[in-house]
């Protein structure tokens, strides 16, 4: 059985990951994960307190997520799951050897985003946290083969484009 396809959708927190991930999941009659359901509590206490993760906090849950994954190729289930990955290292530990995920940016402005964030209020991300988050942000080179998408664009949309992309 061939390896399912897996799009992984990435981005700062606010960009709009679980809201497009949610989209194409539903478009595409796919599984659908977020990233934060897979995150030990104490990262999210960490997160909560205003405490920027540490590789070493990091790559633990980036592993796990790996593994989710993982376990969709081989049972030849299609999925689609967010991650900010926000680094090209995270990217390449969640993409490397994986020909089937296809990896999406959701590229946008710091303003934008904090507006986002501050709007959104119900989450243990909070607007603080966004500056470090952009400190860490390496943003996707023409060499690393992803989708890069404005969040700009309705989110609908950006799930149709996606979608578009990953069909045959």
């Amino acid at each position: 059985m061939p390896a399912a396809p897996v799009v992984l959708v990435t981005g700062v927190a606010g960009s709009g990951k679980t809201t497009v991930g949610r989209l194409l999941g539903d478009l595409l009659g796919w599984d659908f994960a977020d990233a934060d359901q897979f995150h030990p509590a104490a990262n999210i206490a960490k997160m909560s307190a205003g405490v920027p993760l540490t590789d070493a906090d990091r790559t633990p849950w980036l592993e796990t997520i790996a593994g989710w994954i993982d376990e969709h190729r081989a049972a030849g289930r299609p999925a689609v799951v967010t991650c900010s990955a926000l680094r090209r290292s995270y990217r390449t530990l969640l993409t490397e050897g994986r020909p089937e995920v296809l990896p999406v940016f959701l590229d946008g402005d710091r303003a934008l985003i904090a507006e986002r964030i501050a709007r959104r209020g119900d989450h243990f991300f909070g607007p603080a946290m966004l500056d470090g988050q952009f400190r860490v942000l390496e943003r996707p080179g023409p060499d690393e083969h992803i989708l890069v998408l404005p969040v700009t664009r309705p989110a609908a949309d950006l799930a149709a484009l996606i979608a578009a992309a990953v069909l045959p």
